[in-house]
């Protein structure tokens, strides 16, 4: 008998596993990602403190957050990282559950694969789930009457404050939700994220933090002649400028040869005059306000200070950017074409003491409606842990107003998706009845997590809420005050359906990815890598 010889396919070294244990191996690596961030969801979540390479600390409880921070090297449970980027990026909430999500379908099909259950029979009834659930949802979604702006911006103050309720300033979420929606609702139409800022100011209570509507930052680097300017004006003109406005020191390598002292003179009374004559025009543009990207020398600032002039260097460029949007203009590069048409305008604009610093603040913008939150607190991870969860809220509020669409939180619509699910599995037969009713369990994961976090026994508020949910109670759902199954529609635990959609269709789609990969190929490090990692060079 002729033995074959054996043929080497890929590069030695190359690391292959493939097959079922492959699959179940995939499907423990999600399952510890989701034991990472598990104890984060709702409002009794606990946070998690992380210290990255350069020993900077970030507490948070925000599931994208703590996973872009793991850097995490599983290939498959890369996967639920991107999912959390994807849903933060599409609706800024949800990030938890959309990995819990994920996480628990493939926990409860990991029995029908052991089983030899196909993994194709399992993504097809999944796929038939995901459908069924959101035609569900969008079936039941309660719509709010756009036409009545009263009714609308209560519903936006409960979808902010229910975002807001597992963060770590649920306790003001009254407080911060109307601040949010003053602040989205302030924007035009298209409600472009860029034009509300967030400026921290350690010190003092969370409750100092205020809302600007206008533009506002740290009061920059000041040399002598600054105290003179005026602090406040009322419709003044605005300069923008990238232009350098001090004497500057000659070169190292220049080189100029004199003949006599007039000579130097006459090279020091030019390099004044293109001084004075930068400051001049700036002063006849009729500007009052002086904003430049790079540095105002003293000279500049006290010419400023005796015309009763205002000015700024080294405005960081982002603000910069932002004031000429939203009082018009444009950043001028060069003082020798300051016409009306390029100088921006504000009703008023006035330094204000915040804190231990001194803002710049530009309210009554003509060009662009913006905003900027100025928040206080008293540590610099805890005012950074408030900077994420007002992202949340805002982006949430975005979406409850392009969609106006509302569900009722607290695992209220999972347990009806649910419940639906499962009435609908019970009428067919074979292998997709037992899939369609664990995709079904899998739903009832945000819920019971609800209640682990809260130190609640899950198995007895799950069996009332599955009571509820079979004799019409659609909007039952965890209480956390109360510790009980509660109508969370009339408790105003409101979340844009928007959200939930985003969170099944990403869950549903990345467990189907997972379950479709039956081998996975790691490729060796060529020899310059290693050699680059050791420090070594290749020769």
């Amino acid at each position: 008998m002729m033995v074959m010889p054996q043929v080497i396919l890929l590069k030695e070294g190359t690391d292959t596993s493939q097959g079922r244990p492959q699959l179940i191996s995939n499907i423990n690596a999600c399952e510890g990602i989701v034991d990472a961030i598990r104890t984060t969801l709702g409002p009794r979540g606990m946070d998690k403190l992380i210290v990255d390479n350069q020993g900077k600390a970030t507490i948070s409880n925000d599931g994208a957050t703590i996973l872009k921070q793991l850097n995490v090297e599983h290939p498959a449970a890369k996967i639920l990282v991107e999912i959390a980027k994807s849903q933060d990026a599409e609706v800024g909430d949800g990030t938890t559950s959309v990995v819990l999500l994920t996480g628990e379908m493939l926990k409860q099909v990991k029995p029908f694969i052991e089983e030899n259950v196909h993994p194709q029979v399992i993504v097809r009834s999944f796929r038939k789930a995901t459908q069924m659930a959101l035609a569900k949802l969008k079936e039941i979604a309660v719509h709010t009457q756009k036409d009545n702006p009263a009714e609308q911006r209560a519903m936006l103050e409960k979808c902010a404050a229910t975002s807001l309720s597992s963060k770590l300033i649920a306790q003001h979420k009254e407080f911060f939700s109307k601040m949010v929606v003053d602040a989205v609702t302030h924007l035009d139409e298209l409600l472009p994220l860029s034009m509300i800022g967030t400026k921290k100011v350690k010190g003092g209570a969370l409750e100092d933090s205020l809302l600007v509507t206008g533009v506002a930052f740290k009061k920059t680097f000041s040399y002598a002649g600054f105290e003179m300017q005026p602090k406040k004006y009322v419709n003044p003109k605005l300069a923008l400028l990238n232009v350098e406005l001090e004497l500057k020191a000659e070169k190292d390598n220049a080189e100029v040869r004199l003949d006599s002292v007039e000579e130097y003179q006459s090279v020091v009374d030019a390099e004044w005059s293109i001084l004075y004559d930068k400051l001049d025009k700036i002063v006849q543009s009729g500007a009052k306000v002086v904003l430049s990207k790079l540095p105002i020398g003293d000279v500049a600032t006290q010419y400023f200070a005796d015309r009763d002039m205002f000015c700024a260097g080294r405005v960081a460029e982002e603000d910069l950017k932002r004031t000429m949007r939203a009082c018009g203009g444009s950043i001028q590069t060069s003082v020798n074409a300051l016409t009306t048409d390029v100088l921006g305008s504000c009703e008023l604009f006035e330094e204000k003491q915040i804190g231990g610093d001194r803002y710049n603040i530009f309210t009554g913008c003509v060009e662009a409606k913006t905003c900027t939150f100025i928040l206080r607190g008293g540590a610099e991870q805890f005012i950074d842990e408030v900077e994420r969860s007002l992202h949340d809220a805002i982006m949430i509020v975005r979406r409850a107003i392009k969609n106006d669409a509302v569900v009722a939180g607290g695992g209220a619509i999972e347990m009806e998706l649910s419940k639906h699910l499962r009435d609908y599995s019970r009428t067919i037969a074979g292998k997709e009845q037992l899939l369609i009713s664990a995709y079904a369990r899998a739903l009832e994961v945000i819920p019971r997590q609800l209640c682990d976090n809260a130190g609640f026994d899950s198995t007895n508020i799950l069996n009332r809420l599955r009571q509820k949910h079979a004799q019409g109670g659609t909007w039952f759902g965890v209480d956390i005050v109360k510790e009980a199954a509660e109508d969370n529609m009339e408790a105003f635990v409101w979340e844009p359906s928007v959200v939930k959609i985003n969170a099944l269709t990403a869950a549903s789609e990345a467990a189907c990815v997972i379950l479709s990969v039956d081998e996975t190929i790691k490729n060796p490090k060529s020899q310059r890598d290693q050699d680059t990692s050791t420090g070594q060079r290749p020769f």
